[in-house]
C-alpha cells in the first residue's frame, strides 16, 4: 500500500494566533502591518519569537534581539506572548486534523504529522482533502497553515516549507529532480548551519549536489551516522513511522547563537544560567532527569569545543545543572577566546521516579525542588517572562537574555 503523509505547519504561529484572537474582538489584523511577537519594547530586551510578513521586508528576523528588530523598523508592533493562548490555538488546529486522520503526531506546538494511508476510499483525492483541512482551519479558527503532502514525513515536512502562507505542496518522489535538488543544501531537513558550511567548502551546494555525492566523501566530512541520514533525506528516503504518541526523548539539549561574542566569565555564566535554566524546565515538564551533562561552545572563528559529566544520581534540579554546566565550562573554556555559541545538553534520561534514598532529608535539594516547581507554575500561567531567576544561581538571567540571538532547544529522539 502507498503512503501518504501531510505535514501541517501554521504560518508564523504565534503572530498569527494573536492576529486571529484580535480580529475575532473587531481589532487590527496585525499580520498586514509590520508586526511582532516577543520581547518588551520600551525596555527593548528579549528576542523576536515569531513576525509578520511586512516586518520581514523590513530584514525583521525570528530569534533577534528586540533591540536590533527595533532599529530595523522604528514602527515595529511588539506583542508580548501569551503562551496560553498558543497551548489553546495548538489544540484547536490538532482537534481539525484528527477528525480527518487516524493517526496525528503532534511535531510541535504549531505543526503535526497526519498519516493518511489507507483513506483512499473516503478521500480519492489527496489534495483535495488537503486543501479542505487547510481551509476549515482558516474558516473556524482564523489563522493559516501550509500542508505538504508526500509519501514519507521528510518530503512531506520539506514540501510544507515551500511558498508560503496559506498554501498546499506536493513533493513526491518523482518531483524530486523539479522541486527538491534544486534547493540549497542548508535547507535539508536536520542541516544546521555549520554542516551546511562544511558541505558547501566541498562543493556541495544544493540537496542535488548532496544526494549525487559519493557515500564515502561524505563520510569523511560528516561521519558516518550523519553521513548515512543525510544521503538518504536528500534521496527523499525515510521510513520513520507517524506516531500517534511521539516518542520519549533520550535525551535534551538548548544553544544559542550569540549577537556579540563572548568575552567575559560573567556574560558567559549568564548565558549558561539561562540555558540550564530553559532545559532543566523542559526535563521536568515530561517528568524526566538526567544523570549526564554536557556543555559545548563554538569559538567566533568555528571551533567546537565540548566537555560532559556523569552524576551520581539522576536530577532534574535547575540549581544543579547550572552548577555542573558551570564547572565543565570552568574547566573548558580559556577565558580568552570570544566565544559565538553555547549549548548545554542532558542525557541519560530516566522516568522512573526513583531516587537514592537517605535517611537525612537534604533540605537544600527540597528548597531548590521548592523552587523549581513554583517557578514553573508561574511560567505556566503567565508566559516564560514572567520571572527570572537571580540570586538563585548567582547569575541574573534577564540580563542574560540580552545575549540570546537564536535560541534552540532540542528534544533529541524525536523527529
Amino acid at each position: 500500500m502507498r503512503r501518504l503523509v501531510f505535514h501541517i505547519d501554521v504560518n508564523s504561529a504565534y503572530l498569527s494566533w494573536e492576529a486571529a484572537r484580535r480580529v475575532a474582538q473587531g481589532g487590527g489584523d496585525l499580520r498586514l502591518v509590520p508586526s511582532a511577537v516577543g520581547g518588551d519594547r520600551e525596555k527593548r530586551t528579549g528576542v523576536i519569537l515569531a513576525k509578520s510578513i511586512p516586518a520581514k521586508a523590513f530584514g525583521v528576523q525570528t530569534g533577534e534581539p528586540v533591540a536590533m528588530a527595533l532599529r530595523k523598523c522604528p514602527e515595529l508592533v511588539l506583542v508580548k506572548p501569551d503562551f496560553r493562548l498558543y497551548e489553546r490555538s495548538s489544540q484547536a488546529f490538532l482537534a481539525v486534523c484528527r477528525k480527518y486522520a487516524p493517526v496525528v503526531e503532534k511535531f510541535s506546538i504549531d505543526e503535526c504529522f497526519l498519516d493518511m494511508t489507507g483513506t483512499e476510499n473516503l478521500y480519492p483525492d489527496p489534495l483535495a482533502i488537503a486543501c479542505r483541512i487547510r481551509d476549515e482551519i482558516r474558516e473556524q479558527l482564523g489563522f493559516t497553515v501550509n500542508v505538504g503532502v508526500s509519501e514519507n514525513k521528510l518530503l512531506a515536512k520539506m514540501a510544507s516549507d515551500f511558498e508560503k502562507p496559506d498554501r498546499v505542496h506536493t513533493l513526491f518522489p518523482s518531483e524530486l529532480a523539479e522541486k527538491l535538488w534544486p534547493l540549497p543544501v542548508g535547507s535539508l531537513f536536520s542541516v544546521g548551519r555549520s554542516t551546511a558550511e562544511r558541505l558547501r567548502k566541498a562543493r556541495l551546494d544544493t540537496v542535488g549536489a548532496l544526494a549525487a555525492c559519493d557515500p564515502q566523501q561524505l563520510q569523511a566530512l560528516v561521519g558516518a551516522k550523519a553521513a548515512r541520514r543525510l544521503h538518504a533525506y536528500a534521496n527523499g528516503v525515510d521510513p520513520s513511522p507517524v506516531l500517534a504518541e511521539p516518542e520519549e526523548a533520550k535525551g535534551y539539549s538548548i544553544s544559542t547563537t550569540l549577537e556579540e561574542d563572548v568575552i567575559t566569565w560573567e556574560q558567559a555564566y549568564q548565558v549558561l544560567a539561562a540555558l540550564a535554566d530553559s532545559v532543566a524546565a523542559h526535563l521536568r515538564s515530561d517528568g524526566a532527569k538526567a544523570s549526564r551533562i554536557a556543555v559545548a561552545f563554538r569559538s567566533n572563528t568555528f571551533q567546537n569545543r565540548s566537555h560532559q559529566k556523569k552524576l551520581p544520581e539522576p536530577t532534574d534540579i535547575t540549581a544543579e545543572i547550572y552548577g555542573v554546566a558551570r564547572q565543565l565550562f570552568g574547566e573548558l573554556w580559556n577565558g580568552t577566546t570570544p566565544l559565538r555559541g553555547l549549548g548545554v545538553s542532558l542525557t541519560g534520561v530516566t522516568r522512573d521516579g526513583c531516587e537514592q534514598t537517605s535517611l537525612f532529608v537534604d533540605e537544600g535539594r527540597e528548597r531548590a525542588r521548592r523552587l523549581d516547581r513554583t517557578v514553573d507554575d508561574l511560567r505556566s500561567r503567565f508566559g516564560t517572562e514572567a520571572i527570572s531567576r537571580g540570586s538563585a544561581m548567582g547569575s541574573t538571567l534577564r540580563v542574560g537574555r540580552k545575549y540570546r540571538a537564536q535560541e534552540e532547544l532540542k528534544r533529541d529522539g524525536r523527529r
